[in-house]
C-alpha cells in the first residue's frame, strides 16, 4: 500500500458527499496574502540600495508590484483552466522539453551572469530563470509518469530509475550554472514524489547516500564552496569576508528582539547586502520581531499543510501528486531559505516563496498555487483510496471526452 493511500485512508469521508466546486478559500487567502506582504516587505528592505543604485527609493516595489499583479492575475488565470488537461503526453513533454530546452540554452550562452552565476535569461525588461520553471515542470513530469506506471514504480529499473535520470538531466544542467541548491531542491522533490508513489525504501535509501555523497564531492571540487562551508563553521572568525551577510542577517534576527523595532525601521538594510532577494527573512526578523517570523512561518505551515489536504481529496492520483509535489516544493524552499538566513546551513541561493525580489520566482509560484486550486475544484466524492483499475477507468473516460471534443 503506498503511502499517499495510507494518508487517503486516515481522512477518508463517507461516500455520497456532495462535490466542492469551489478553490480552497484558505489557500486562496493565505497566498494573496503572502504576495502582497512580499511586495511590502521588498519595499522596506530595498529602499537604501534602490536610493542608492538607480536614485528611485521605489525602484524596486514599482517592479516587484508590477510582478505582484502580473503572479495575481496568472493564479486566477491557471486556477480557471483544469489541471487534468495537463495529464496527457504532448502537454508533459512538451513541458518538461521545453524547461530542459531553457536550461541548456543558459549554460550554452545565451545566459546572463550574476554574481558568478549565469542563471538568468535576458528577455528584455525582465529576466528569466529557468530553474524555478523547472521545479514546477518536474513536478508535472513526475506526476503524470507515477501516474501512469502505478506499481511499477517498485521495480528500480523500470519505474524508479527513469524518474532519477529526468530529474538528474535537470541538476546536471543547474550545476552547470552553477546552482547546487535548487539542484538539492530536485533531488529531494523525487524522493518524496518516489516515496508516496510506494517506491522500496532500499531504493530509496541507496539514491539518498549516493547523492549524499555526490554533493559532499561537489562542496569540495569547487573553492568557493568549501570557503563557505569553512566559514559556516567559523561564522564570527568570518564575518567581515566570505561569512559576511549570513552574519548580518544573524545581527537581524537578533536585533529584532519579540516585536521588531517597526516596519521601514529596520537599520539591517545598510549591512546586509541585497536584503530583499534571499535574505529578506532578516527583515521581516528585524522589523517584525519573533512574532513577525512566528506569524510567517505559521502562514506557510498553513500553505502546505492545505496543500496536502489538497492531494488527499484530490479525485485521481495524478492531481495528488501533482498537489503533494507542489506543497513539498513549497516546504522545502521554505525550510531551506530560512535555515540560511539564520545561519543553520551554509548559504544557498534559494529565494523565499512569494516574499523575495523576483519575477520569475512569484510568477511561477502563483502559477503553482493556482493549479492547487484547480485541483481543489475537483475534490473526489470521497476521500478513501482509489483502486489502480479506478484509475484506470477515469484515464479512458477523460480519454473519450478529450476525443469528442
Amino acid at each position: 500500500m503506498r503511502a499517499l493511500d495510507r494518508l487517503r485512508a486516515l481522512v477518508a469521508r463517507p461516500a455520497g458527499d456532495e462535490e466542492v466546486s469551489g478553490v480552497d478559500p484558505v489557500l486562496a487567502a493565505v497566498s494573496v496574502a503572502l504576495v502582497g506582504l512580499g511586495v511590502v516587505m521588498v519595499y522596506s528592505a530595498s529602499t537604501v540600495e534602490a536610493t542608492v543604485g538607480f536614485k528611485d527609493p521605489q525602484y524596486f516595489l514599482k517592479r516587484q508590484a508590477a510582478y505582484a499583479v502580473v503572479a495575481l492575475l496568472v493564479m486566477w488565470l491557471v486556477s480557471r483552466f483544469d489541471y487534468r488537461r495537463l495529464r496527457g503526453p504532448l502537454p508533459t513533454y512538451l513541458i518538461y522539453g521545453g524547461t530542459t530546452a531553457l536550461l541548456f540554452a543558459v549554460v550554452a550562452g545565451l545566459g546572463k551572469r550574476v554574481g558568478g552565476a549565469t542563471r538568468w535569461i535576458n528577455l528584455g525588461p525582465v529576466n528569466l530563470q529557468p530553474a524555478e520553471v523547472a521545479k514546477v515542470a518536474l513536478v508535472l513530469w513526475l506526476s503524470y509518469s507515477l501516474a501512469k506506471k502505478g506499481d511499477k514504480v517498485k521495480s528500480f529499473s523500470r519505474g524508479f530509475l527513469p524518474h532519477l535520470l529526468a530529474a538528474g538531466l535537470m541538476m546536471l544542467l543547474l550545476l552547470r550554472q552553477p546552482d547546487l541548491g535548487s539542484s538539492i531542491v530536485l533531488l529531494l522533490l523525487t524522493f518524496a514524489l518516489l516515496f508516496s508513489a510506494g517506491a522500496r525504501w532500499p531504493h530509496i535509501v541507496a539514491s539518498a547516500v549516493f547523492g549524499a555523497g555526490g554533493i559532499v564531492l561537489l562542496v569540495l571540487s569547487k573553492s568557493y564552496r568549501l570557503a563557505r562551508l569553512q566559514a559556516f563553521m567559523d561564522l564570527a572568525g568570518h564575518r567581515q569576508d566570505v561569512a559576511y551577510q549570513p552574519f548580518q542577517s544573524v545581527m537581524s534576527f537578533g536585533s529584532g528582539g519579540v516585536t521588531g523595532l517597526g516596519l521601514g525601521r529596520g537599520l539591517q538594510v545598510l549591512y546586509l547586502p541585497e536584503a530583499h532577494t534571499d535574505f529578506i527573512a532578516a527583515i521581516i526578523g528585524e522589523e517584525l520581531g519573533f512574532l513577525g517570523i512566528l506569524g510567517l512561518v505559521s502562514a506557510y505551515l498553513l500553505l502546505v499543510a492545505r496543500g496536502i489536504k489538497v492531494a488527499l481529496e484530490a479525485e485521481d492520483d495524478y492531481g495528488s501528486y501533482v498537489a503533494l509535489g507542489i506543497s513539498t516544493l513549497f516546504g522545502i524552499q521554505v525550510m531551506v531559505n530560512l535555515a540560511v538566513a539564520m545561519a543553520m546551513v551554509p548559504t544557498k541561493g534559494l529565494t523565499l516563496p512569494f516574499l523575495s525580489y523576483g519575477g520569475s520566482s512569484l510568477v511561477v509560484n502563483a502559477a503553482a498555487v493556482g493549479i492547487l486550486m484547480n485541483i481543489s475544484r475537483r475534490r473526489a466524492p470521497s476521500a478513501a483510496p482509489r483502486s489502480r483499475e479506478d484509475h484506470d477507468a477515469s484515464e479512458s473516460v477523460l480519454s473519450g471526452t478529450e476525443a469528442g471534443a
